[in-house]
């Protein structure tokens, strides 16, 4: 199955609070979703079991990571977090867990295994591409066209190996 890395996703679904097999998240993440089942101190039990490692990608990866996100066109749609999630899933060539799409599309590209939580997860992976529907032109990441002032719109250029 390999190393499961759990976005915040995971956490809010239930993931690791009904499982025996055991994840790891970023620091980032985990600060992010501290909160849950505090009551219970469920995380605080995992840590404590081992059951949910914390890990900090080291610098490579996260650069690895963001210009992977450039490549896709997801840059923008990625937070901190985010990114330190693919990150932590190319040191480790884990398997993420996650229902977001701009972290399972970078994460695909780079060709990890992504498994989605309360979705079906993504069918399509690719690049974006921004595009005028005015003069039918294609833009890097803008708000309006330079051209004619119109509106940018965002598609998704499927990859051919899919």
């Amino acid at each position: 199955m390999g190393t499961r890395i759990l976005d915040a996703s995971a956490f809010y679904a239930g993931v690791p609070f009904g499982s025996t097999v055991n994840s790891h998240t970023t620091r980032l993440v985990y600060e992010e979703i501290r909160h849950i089942k505090q009551n219970h101190d469920a995380l605080g039990i995992m840590l404590d079991t081992g059951r949910l490692h914390i890990s900090d990608p080291d610098d490579a990866s996260v650069e690895a990571a963001r210009a992977a996100a450039r490549k896709t066109g997801d840059m923008a749609h990625l937070s901190i977090q985010d990114i330190s999630i693919i990150a932590l899933g190319i040191e480790m060539d884990g398997n993420i867990v996650t229902d977001d799409f701009a972290i399972s599309n970078v994460a695909r590209s780079l060709g990890l295994k992504v498994s989605p939580v309360m979705t079906r997860g993504i069918i399509d992976a690719g690049r974006w591409i921004h595009y005028c529907p005015g003069c039918r032109t294609n833009h890097k990441s803008m708000s309006e066209c330079p051209a004619c002032g119109t509106r940018l719109k965002r598609k998704l250029l499927k990859s051919r190996a899919e």
